[in-house]
């Protein structure tokens, strides 16, 4: 048996951070003679000389590193003291810090466009370079030194699926793919410019640099606040998302204060919806979101893709998404919907509570949170109403309404539906999946209403495959065609059962599709890009294309000579919430005989969906016409008949029906309108300045001659106060209050105030305040 060896440890050799399994060092020093005894038997030493790989270990500051002793004998001592290596760290490139210049005034996120995130964060744009500087443990030698980035992200980080990234340095950046070039060197310091392919995955990528030399190599621990949190890009060119506008871009991505339309066509009402996208925790949020979805982090970096995850997942209804619907009218269990004033309260919740379902949603809220997500992650969008929407259940493409043989509604049939109003989004990128054209304006919807694919969600649908009536182009271009330009069909029931066919009107469907204007607080009629002009020849080509492909192609027969004709008038905004409401019906006989039209007509409470509720007064007259004439018909309902049955969005619907017994023709038509709820006043009071409490005062007058029970106001502005209910009790009939709430603005700039009221009685009332923050003066004495 060799004997032991009682060698020093420093003739073993010089690496004082490296430890081989020794004692600890206070016994080396007591006991150096049995030191090699205890720790070293011969195999062992054969064991080291003859596979260095077992000897790699972890540096006192953290990174792995592979050591090259290049001793080949313990025994050996062939060389001076000065001539060997005296601490690892003089062998190996470190990463000992990084500056990834991710403050919001820095290069990074001024030049990303990213300022405005509330956040120390390194949000970056992909398709775009940023720097970073990086300090090593010894001078940068690019001749015999190499170093590159890792990125990762997902659950399972994959090279082949793009979730893995190693970016190499090079000498000269090319745009379209990973890589980084060293521009600077001071020293240890070093400063990256680092490239991203314009069609990256987006999201949270962990950072870690690999460093190498001839000594070995060394990993950099991972630290979470050096994520990189990478987002889409519509200011450059190859991202699909890309927007050529600034204008538009400020407003469809920078915008994080909207407007959204509801009512009627003939009664556009607008309120005011905080998107909110730069709020430090609706950004953690939609990220949260984005990963509660289960869907491989892969699919990330293609926006057909991530705005159908978003569509579902921003409605709770078959997967962990973030708003439950509620329609009922009942909300004890959560938020009333129309309480709502912005997505930041809401995405808050949600992210707060692990992916909790928030209580509750109608079609706009779905849709300004849609908004808001979409604009935090970079996709340019916009919120967008359709007055008179249809709702097709049968993929038919026509909107069916079946009567009996007394031209009564039959309600267990009529399962299509129009609602006053529906809300939805638009969002920008370029549809390669699609025949060329299709790129531009596509339409979202995140309101379950029909499912795609199994899954409650809706688009992306190409506003231009929806004008052209190509509803057989993915995705759901059929249902959002229907939605826009669906022919209303009435449908007549046969004594033997069966129905005929016997009046469509063409024109009743997608009215003054709205969205905010660019740069202004005006409404934009955009309905010609979802629609050819009614009545135009493009428009019923459309119309019969579209149809070719529904489950009724047959409805389209050569159509009938019409010589009476019936509509709804309405004068000015229309009846106000508490009075009567007075409309007129016109009966106008183009012939040259005398015409008897027995007209029908009901009135009916409905939800703004247009779903039924109650019919709450039912008429029937004979109208005489003359040859030629017009006649316009007075119908009034007085306050009394509809104060206990008015829902949500006070909707009424008028049909009117009817047959000229003449020449048997039908006349039939339908008319919705609302009942208009009165605005907030707001009056801020005192001087706007960043740090300084000021107040504004709120007035409200109830418009009904009965008290309004359990009210609460609520109250949000972004920069200048979060999200806050007041429960204010009771307000008597005809009654004026106000209230006064203070607050401390918190960011400077042109803000808005935001304010609604909510009650059994009464919804949809709501008010807006402009309010002009200044910076707070540095140098001002008090």
């Amino acid at each position: 048996m060799p004997a032991a060896s009682t060698r020093n440890r420093s003739d073993v050799g010089r690496f004082p951070s490296v430890t081989f399994g020794f004692e600890e060092e206070a016994e080396e020093k007591e006991k150096p003679e049995e030191r090699d005894e205890k720790q070293e038997n011969a195999c062992q030493q054969w064991l080291r000389k003859a596979c260095k790989c077992c000897y790699r270990q972890q540096s006192e500051d953290g990174v792995a590193v592979t050591v090259d002793t290049d001793i080949d004998d313990p025994e050996k001592e062939d060389g001076t003291e000065e001539d060997k290596p005296t601490n690892l760290n003089e062998l190996l490139l470190k990463v000992q810090s990084m500056d990834l210049m991710k403050t919001p005034s820095g290069v990074n996120r001024t030049e990303h466009h990213t300022d405005r995130y509330q956040t120390d964060r390194l949000i970056i744009r992909r398709g775009q370079t940023f720097q970073m500087w990086m300090t090593l443990s010894r001078p940068f030698d690019p001749k015999s030194d190499t170093l590159h980035l890792v990125l990762k992200t997902g659950l399972l980080p994959s090279v082949s699926k793009q979730t893995h990234v190693i970016v190499p340095v090079v000498e000269e950046l090319e745009d379209g793919r990973w890589e980084a070039a060293v521009v600077k060197q001071e020293g240890r310091r070093i400063k990256l410019a680092v490239n991203s392919p314009p069609t990256a995955v987006i999201g949270q990528y962990q950072l870690t640099v690999e460093t190498s030399c001839a000594n070995g190599q060394a990993v950099s621990t991972h630290d979470p606040v050096n994520d990189v949190y990478l987002l889409f890009n519509p200011w450059v060119e190859d991202d699909p998302v890309f927007l050529d506008s600034d204008e538009e871009r400020q407003e469809y991505v920078l915008n994080d204060v909207g407007r959204i339309y509801y009512g009627t066509e003939n009664q556009i009402g607008a309120r005011t919806w905080n998107y909110g996208q730069f709020n430090d925790e609706v950004f953690a949020a939609c990220l949260f979101l984005m990963e509660n979805s289960k869907t491989p982090s892969s699919g990330w970096g293609d926006p057909v893709n991530v705005v159908r995850v978003i569509s579902a997942m921003v409605n709770s209804v078959d997967d962990l998404g973030v708003l439950e619907g509620n329609w009922s009218g009942d909300y004890s269990n959560g938020t009333s919907p129309t309480l709502w004033s912005g997505s930041v309260e809401i995405l808050q919740e949600y992210y707060k509570n692990k992916g909790s379902k928030v209580k509750y949603g109608q079609c706009w809220v779905f849709a300004g949170v849609f908004t808001t997500v979409l604009r935090c992650l970079g996709i340019p969008a916009r919120t967008v109403t359709n007055f008179s929407s249809a709702h097709d259940t049968d993929v038919s493409l026509t909107t069916d309404v079946y009567l009996d043989e007394n031209l009564a509604p039959i309600e267990y049939l009529n399962t299509d539906s129009i609602w006053n109003f529906h809300v939805w989004n638009d969002c920008w990128m370029a549809r390669p999946d699609l025949p060329p054209g299709n790129g531009g304006w596509q339409a979202v919807d995140a309101t379950p209403q029909e499912t795609s694919q199994g899954i409650y969600r809706c688009g992306p649908a190409s506003l231009a495959a929806v004008r052209n009536g190509h509803v057989y182009l993915k995705h759901d271009c059929a249902f959002v065609f229907a939605e826009v330009n669906s022919d209303k069909i009435y449908w007549q029931k046969n004594v033997d059962g069966t129905f005929k066919q016997i009046y469509s009107e063409k024109q009743t469907v997608g009215h003054s599709i709205s969205t905010k204007a660019v740069g202004s607080e005006e409404r934009s009629d955009i309905t010609h890009l979802y629609k050819y002009p009614e009545g135009s020849e493009e428009e019923r080509i459309a119309v019969e294309t579209a149809c070719r492909f529904g489950t009724k192609a047959g409805s389209y027969s050569s159509p009938t000579a019409e010589d009476v004709s019936v509509r709804v008038l309405m004068e000015g905004e229309g009846p106000k919430m508490g009075g009567d409401a007075e409309l007129s019906i016109m009966l106008k006989n183009v012939s040259s005989e005398r015409r008897r039209v027995m007209l029908h007509s009901q009135l009916a409470v409905m939800y703004y969906t247009g779903v039924h509720k109650a019919t709450v007064r039912q008429d029937k007259t004979e109208v005489e016409l003359l040859p030629q004439e017009e006649k316009l018909l007075d119908w009034v309902l007085e306050y009394k008949v509809y104060k206990n049955q008015l829902i949500d969005q006070a909707a009424l619907m008028l049909t009117v029906s009817g047959r000229v017994q003449e020449t048997q023709q039908v006349l039939a038509t339908q008319f919705s309108f609302r009942l208009r709820t009165p605005d907030l006043l707001m009056k801020p009071v005192g001087k706007a300045v960043v740090g300084e409490k000021m107040a504004v005062e709120i007035s409200f007058t109830n418009p009904l001659p009965r008290a309004l029970k359990a009210v609460i106001f609520h109250v949000e502005g972004l920069g200048l106060l979060p999200a806050r209910k007041i429960e204010y009790g009771d307000i008597g009939s005809y009654a004026t209050v106000s209230l006064t709430e203070h607050f401390v603005p918190s960011l400077p700039g042109p803000r808005k105030l935001l304010a609604s009221l909510d009650c059994r009685q009464l919804t949809q009332v709501h008010g807006v305040s402009d309010i002009l923050v200044e910076e707070k003066s540095g140098g001002a004495s008090r």
